[in-house]
């Protein structure tokens, strides 16, 4: 039962990024804000526009994805190593 889960999990991982690249690169571009800090104080955090800049990085757009949040060039490249050893850590298990 606990495989069946973990190869359930690792399904998901893998198709993840699959979902991203296809997914247009202005995807997430338009809508309302869900950060708490701009709907009850009306200031931007240090995260407000990454799930927008990390899909444009995605895409390759970097100027694009600096504009939206400059904190995403380093923080991209530590998601893909994070992503790279839960996935490497659940194929092991399996």
């Amino acid at each position: 039962m606990k495989n069946n889960l973990y190869k359930i999990y690792l399904g998901i991982l893998v198709l993840m990024p699959i979902v991203l690249v296809i997914l247009p690169a202005d995807f997430f571009d338009t809508g309302e804000t869900i950060c708490f800090s701009v709907m009850f104080f009306d200031k931007q955090c240090y995260a407000c526009g990454m799930t927008r800049a990390i899909q444009h990085l995605i895409h390759l757009d970097f100027l694009i994805a600096y504009s939206y949040n400059k904190l995403s060039v380093l923080i991209f490249p530590l998601l893909m190593m994070s992503y790279y050893s839960e996935v490497k850590r659940i194929f092991n298990k399996i």
